[in-house]
């Protein structure tokens, strides 16, 4: 009976809805489109940008179904079928890049997290600006570095001679001699993701940075007025103003779970931490440049893809349930 009643505006409001989006609702797009025409002509160079750097190359993942060879025309390729996914999921190697990649990818999106959030909950509390200006400086300067030099700094930090990193624990008396860091596939995703918090965690802070100062003022003085100290600002007035950024980020950051990197890994790894150091950009390239099995890598690629997609959609859907904000 209740629902009943309760459905009665709603199905008005429909019916005078049809009734005006007929005449107005178009009259108001054509008016719209006339109004906001320079906008739409600004975007069109970013429209057709996309179009062919970004979509027209999906042209390309029908390679994954070929036995592709480059000499051949494409009507004169052979077409496989899956045979090329099938054969990359029955690939142990392929199995031992998926399973490196999701640790490392894991590892970074839980230390990047936390250690920007807890940055910038620190960096807020700093009351003198000047300070707080070059610690912010030095934070995030490490970001314009290229990975290059940074994977040069990395190294040369945990070398066995005079690394920095060696001298600093055995002067604390935590190690007695030198540990060979590069040579132990063990550290290696630890040092994947200390070397990712050191280079981006001030780049990270940014946004939350600015997610805090868009927090209500009135809500501090009202916790100082309630006696509440620093810690329980941060963890009652804080973290929950920052609540909805984390979430959005966190969204994102999902739909990169298959893009730990390939730089970083690529200069740090050897032939002794082979089996923890690939991820599938390394395996794509490998495989696709290396060896010329262009299928082969176009399947990861696209595999890589599509998991991507769904894991952004899954964590939308999930945080929407939730009733946290959301990408779409």
């Amino acid at each position: 009976m209740s629902d009943t009643v309760l459905d009665k505006p709603v199905k008005i409001q429909k019916t005078r809805k049809r009734r005006v989006d007929p005449e107005i609702g178009v009259s108001l797009s054509w008016k719209t489109l006339k109004m906001q025409k320079q906008l739409i002509f600004m975007s069109v160079p970013i429209a057709i940008y996309l179009i062919i750097f970004n979509y027209a190359p999906i042209w390309g993942w029908v390679m994954a179904f070929q036995n592709y060879r480059p000499a051949l025309p494409f009507g004169k390729q052979e077409w496989v079928g899956l045979q090329q996914f099938k054969f990359l999921f029955e690939d142990d190697t392929f199995l031992m890049v998926l399973r490196n990649t999701i640790a490392m990818s894991f590892i970074n999106l839980v230390l990047g997290t936390t250690t920007a959030i807890g940055l910038a909950l620190l960096l807020n509390e700093i009351k003198i600006k000047f300070f707080k200006r070059i610690v912010q400086s030095i934070s995030y300067l490490p970001h314009f570095l290229s990975w290059v030099i940074a994977a040069g700094i990395v190294a040369t930090s945990l070398s066995i001679d005079d690394g920095i990193v060696n001298i600093i624990l055995m002067k604390l008396h935590f190690i007695k001699e030198p540990i060979m860091w590069l040579s132990e596939g063990k550290y290696f995703w630890g040092i994947i993701g200390a070397s990712n918090v050191w280079k981006e965690v001030g780049w990270g802070t940014i946004i939350y940075l600015a997610a805090i100062t868009s927090i209500d003022p009135s809500l501090y003085e009202a916790a100082s007025i309630d006696g509440a100290k620093r810690l329980q600002k941060m963890r009652y007035v804080t973290l929950p103003g920052i609540k909805a950024t984390f979430v959005i980020l966190l969204i994102m950051n999902i739909g990169h779970i298959l893009d730990a990197g390939f730089e970083l890994q690529y200069l740090l790894g050897n032939g002794l931490t082979v089996d923890w150091s690939q991820t599938i950009d390394i395996f794509v390239v490998k495989y696709g440049i290396s060896m010329g099995n262009y299928s082969l890598a176009t399947a990861a690629g696209i595999f890589k893809t599509i998991v991507s997609v769904i894991l952004v959609f899954i964590a939308n859907y999930i945080a929407k349930r939730l009733g946290e904000e959301r990408l779409v």
